[in-house]
C-alpha cells in the first residue's frame, strides 16, 4: 500500500529545530508525537521541496512546505497467542485490562512469551490500526509483573499520543491498594523525621523523593539524594492490624517500582514483596504463628492496581474504573481482619 501523504507548512515564529517545528504544526488528526516524527526523519520520509531532510536539527523558516510519507502499519514482530484476558472495557480506541499476577506486561529477555501484549495482539487482532507505524497495541504504562490490575491500551496512534500525554502530565488517577509490615503512622517521629515524608491533608503521608536505579544492583530502584526522578505517593492507612496494615496509595508520578521503593524507605516494606522487603519477619507475637506463617509465604508483593481513571483520548470523555482484590490478596487480607477482630 502507499504511504500516507501529508503537508505542513510551518507557521509563524517556528522552533529552531525540524522536529520541534513540526511537533508543533502537524495537524492534530495525525496523532504524530515528536518521537514518531522523529522516526519518519530518520527513515527518509520527510522532505522539503524534493530534498529529503535527514536530520531532525534541520533548520526551518516560517512558510516551508514539509513533506511527510506516512508508511502503512507493518506487522508486529511479536507474535499473537491464545491467552484468556480480563477485558474491563474496549472500544475502538482502546481497552482497559485487569493483568493477573504473574503476567509480564511487554515481551522482553526472560519474557519473550506468555505476556499482556502477545494476549493483546491475538485478542484485538485486525480492530489494531497500529501504533508508531506498527500494528500492535501501544503500551503507555506498565506494572510489575507480580502486581495486579488496571491498565489502559492504546489501539490506536490517537489514542497512544492522547493517553501518553495525559500520563507525562501526571494527569491520570491511579490509585493501589497494599499490605506492608507495620502501619504507617503521622504519628510516628521516626518515620515523620525521614527526609522527603510530610504529612498530607485528611490523614494522609506523603512521600516525595527523587529514584534512581540501585549503585549496586541494576534491577533495583533506589531512594536518591542526587539525581534520579522526582517521584511522589500518597499513602492512606485504611485498616491495621498491629503488625500489618492495609493502605490506599494514590499515584502523582509513576516511576519504576515506586510504591514498592516508597514503603522500604518509609521502612515499611510490603509483605511478600521479594527485592525490597529485605529479611522483615511478620511479627509472630502480635498476629501468632499460624498467620505469621501464612504471611512469610505469600508468593508476591501485597500491591494490586485497583482504580483507574482518565480522559478519554477520541471524545474527552471521564473513564474511571475499579477492580476488587484478587483472591490470593482478599485471602490474607480476611486473616488479617480474623486475628484482629
Amino acid at each position: 500500500m502507499q504511504p500516507v501523504r501529508i503537508r505542513v507548512v510551518i507557521g509563524a515564529a517556528p522552533p529552531s529545530r525540524l522536529d520541534k517545528a513540526l511537533a508543533r504544526d502537524v495537524p492534530a488528526e495525525a496523532h504524530l508525537s515528536r518521537s514518531r516524527i522523529a522516526k519518519l526523519i530518520e527513515a527518509g520520509a520527510v522532505s522539503r521541496a524534493g530534498e529529503v531532510l535527514t536530520s531532525a536539527k534541520s533548520a526551518v523558516a516560517e512558510g516551508d512546505a514539509i513533506d511527510l510519507a506516512i508508511p502503512t502499519e507493518a506487522e508486529s514482530h511479536i507474535g499473537p497467542e491464545d491467552i484468556p484476558l480480563h477485558v474491563v472495557h474496549e472500544d475502538a480506541d482502546l481497552v482497559v485490562v485487569e493483568k493477573p499476577a504473574g503476567m509480564v506486561v511487554h515481551p522482553a529477555p526472560g519474557s519473550p512469551r506468555g505476556t499482556l501484549v502477545n494476549a493483546l495482539l491475538h485478542h484485538c487482532g485486525d480492530a489494531l490500526s497500529g501504533v508508531g507505524g506498527v500494528r500492535r497495541p501501544g503500551i503507555v504504562h506498565r506494572i510489575d509483573k507480580e502486581t495486579s490490575g488496571l491498565l489502559v491500551v492504546a489501539k490506536t496512534d490517537r489514542a497512544h499520543h492522547g493517553l501518553a500525554g495525559q500520563f507525562a502530565a501526571h494527569d491520570v488517577h491511579r490509585r493501589y491498594l497494599a499490605i506492608c509490615h507495620g502501619a504507617p503512622s503521622q504519628g510516628d517521629p521516626r518515620l515523620m523525621g525521614l527526609p522527603g515524608i510530610s504529612r498530607g491533608s485528611g490523614g494522609t503521608i506523603r512521600i516525595s523523593t527523587h529514584l534512581a536505579r540501585h549503585p549496586t544492583d541494576r534491577q533495583r530502584q533506589a531512594v536518591t539524594t542526587t539525581g534520579g526522578r522526582h517521584a511522589v505517593t500518597h499513602l492512606a492507612v485504611r485498616e491495621t492490624f498491629g503488625a500489618a496494615a492495609l493502605l490506599s496509595c494514590r499515584l502523582e508520578t509513576g516511576r519504576t517500582h515506586q510504591i514498592r521503593v516508597h514503603m522500604r524507605y518509609a521502612g515499611h516494606p510490603l509483605i511478600g514483596d521479594p527485592v525490597y522487603g529485605g529479611q522483615r519477619k511478620a511479627g509472630r507475637g502480635t498476629l501468632g504463628d499460624a498467620l505469621a506463617a501464612q504471611i512469610e509465604a505469600f508468593g508476591r508483593q501485597a500491591l494490586h492496581a485497583a482504580e483507574l481513571g482518565f480522559r478519554h483520548p477520541a471524545n474527552g470523555a471521564e473513564m474511571r474504573f475499579e477492580s476488587p482484590l484478587p483472591p490470593d490478596l482478599a485471602e490474607l487480607l480476611s486473616a488479617l481482619r480474623g486475628r484482629a477482630s
